[in-house]
């Protein structure tokens, strides 16, 4: 009986062995619709609730996948593995898999970040491209000409004072930082309660990963039609007038054929909350 117990177990273990490990989710995908396919991308400790309204207006003829990435907003972090890396590949593998042809990808903020690295690395799978408020390399706004080991030094040193905060201090924090990038404070509490649910160390950890990519050459690689809404209105013109944000944004996707720039008159970082229906028409002209 014994020996029969052991080889049954030993059975049992070659089993599992030969089961492949399910690689942890990046991000969770709401469906809504059917048509031609749109992926909509949130941005840093956002959820894909902030798509809300913008997949009512676009989704009434087309098949949107809205997502939530890990970390954000209530979805579970990943365990040892980076987020932006493994939700790019993800990103590609789900567009595959579900045979998506030639998506429109949308992306705010962290989100248009990852729509440019996706269309750089895998210029086959993206169809067009909608990056709202996002830059190729945030880290050289304010010095272009900055090296790579700066962009590696100050992005740890961002990720080093963030994560010595105390949790009263770093909460603290996203508050003051959400009430600068969107006007109506329903809207600002509605992303400061998604920043409260969000994985500190991923947020941290996304933030630095950002801040110490510089895109600006890869962009060259991206084969969809690109556009990019830029958010400006009077609560920015006392920090850069309106010619001078948009020259920067025009700097920075240099390198990337044919990209359409334009920036709203009367918008915060959160172009959808702020300026929607301007917002809106200029997707729907992109996408058609």
């Amino acid at each position: 009986m014994k020996t029969q117990l052991v080889k049954i177990a030993a059975t049992l273990l070659l089993a599992a062995a030969a089961v492949p490990a399910v690689a942890a989710t990046a991000f969770k995908a709401e469906v809504k619709g059917k048509g031609e396919p749109v992926i909509l991308i949130p941005g840093l400790a956002s959820s894909g609730e902030v798509w809300q309204d913008t997949a009512a207006r676009i989704c009434a003829s087309r098949q949107c996948h809205i997502l939530t990435l890990a970390g954000f907003a209530g979805v579970p972090a990943l365990k040892g593995e980076r987020l932006l890396p493994a939700a790019e590949q993800q990103l590609a593998d789900y567009i595959t898999a579900n045979k998506l042809a030639k998506p429109t990808v949308i992306g705010h903020s962290l989100g248009g970040f990852l729509g440019m690295k996706l269309a750089s690395d895998h210029p086959e799978k993206v169809g067009r491209l909608i990056i709202i408020d996002s830059f190729p390399a945030l880290g050289a706004t304010r010095n272009p000409a900055v090296t790579k080991e700066q962009l590696l030094a100050g992005a740890a040193q961002m990720r080093d004072a963030m994560s010595g905060q105390d949790d009263a201090t770093f909460s603290a924090m996203q508050q003051r930082s959400v009430s600068t990038m969107v006007t109506a404070p329903e809207h600002a509490q509605r992303i400061a309660g998604w920043g409260k649910q969000s994985d500190r160390a991923t947020v941290t950890e996304a933030m630095h990963d950002i801040m110490a990519t510089d895109l600006r050459e890869d962009i060259a690689r991206i084969k969809a039609p690109t556009l990019v809404l830029a958010a400006w209105g009077p609560a920015m013109a006392a920090f850069a007038p309106k010619e001078a944000v948009e020259g920067l944004f025009k700097s920075q996707y240099a390198k990337l054929p044919g990209v359409k720039v334009e920036l709203a008159n009367n918008a915060r970082h959160f172009i959808m909350y702020d300026e929607p229906e301007w917002m809106y028409a200029r997707i729907d002209q992109f996408i058609q």
